[in-house]
């Protein structure tokens, strides 16, 4: 059966707290053999990791997402790095911007964005998961600033121009797609940039339960709520948007994954 690696999974998220087991037994049915949990806070992140540890091929993130990074405070990097260095952990974030919601003051964010990248760049050493949206001005030279230092980074969920795209390859970045490429009303954009991208920098990940592709065939799933199980259907639509094999984009896509995360391989 041909494996894949989901690098974005809400598992905490409540939508979850019915059927969690059966949600992981799915996924792992369907060849999901490798999730990352995010952390969006310092209650998530310790979450995530406390989930990863049920199970050899869960993983975890640690970090502040910018809706809510205005609760953040310098003392609390002590704790961040404290989790971030847990070995299921594998990865500094979600942090970032989002200058389309307005959560948390955009000051605040960039705040802890910088701080966050400092932390993962100078005194945790793993990659980190960014997340940007309607920022691109702000976020890239924020980044940047810090990229020669960091272990590596992805973009999760990208969902921006050609010119935020081509930028972020310039500083070496993955590339997340979701669920969003395989919407025929918002992801026409997103679908004519992905073969822009080159294959070593693609990763995939369905942002569960966010973001259920629209396109699947019927019946929909349960509650029309995404879940790691239909990763493949995602990483399907991104092969076949490209010119080489599907074959090799899913092989190179477990390649990418595993390489930026230092998964182990099953």
């Amino acid at each position: 059966m041909q494996q894949y690696i989901d690098i974005g999974v809400n598992l905490a998220d409540s939508q979850f707290d019915e059927d969690r087991p059966e949600v992981l037994a799915r996924a792992r049915a369907a060849g999901v053999t490798q999730q990352i949990i995010i952390g969006s806070c310092l209650d998530s992140s310790a979450t995530a990791i406390a989930y990863s540890k049920q199970e050899d091929g869960l993983f975890a993130t640690v970090g502040i997402h910018p809706h809510d990074s205005r609760h953040y405070l310098p003392k609390h990097d002590a704790e961040l790095i404290a989790l971030a260095k847990h070995p299921k952990v594998v990865a500094c974030g979600e942090m970032g911007l989002d200058f389309f919601r307005d959560f948390s003051p955009r000051a605040q964010q960039e705040k802890a964005f910088q701080a966050q990248l400092d932390l993962a760049a100078n005194t945790v050493h793993k990659p980190v998961y960014l997340h940007e949206r309607d920022a691109h001005e702000r976020f890239a030279p924020i980044l940047k600033e810090f990229r020669d230092h960091l272990a590596g980074a992805v973009v999760h969920c990208f969902t921006g121009s050609k010119q935020a795209l081509y930028s972020y390859l310039d500083l070496d970045c993955y590339i997340g797609i979701s669920g969003w490429v395989c919407d025929e009303r918002r992801g026409q954009p997103l679908q004519e940039l992905v073969p822009h991208i080159p294959l070593k920098r693609l990763l995939v990940e369905t942002d569960a339960p966010y973001l259920i592709p629209r396109n699947l065939p019927t019946p929909a799933p349960v509650k029309r709520r995404n879940e790691p199980s239909l990763l493949p259907w995602v990483a399907k639509q991104v092969a076949a948007l490209r010119t080489e094999s599907t074959d090799e984009v899913l092989a190179q896509l477990l390649l990418n994954s595993r390489t930026l995360f230092n998964l182990p391989a099953n």
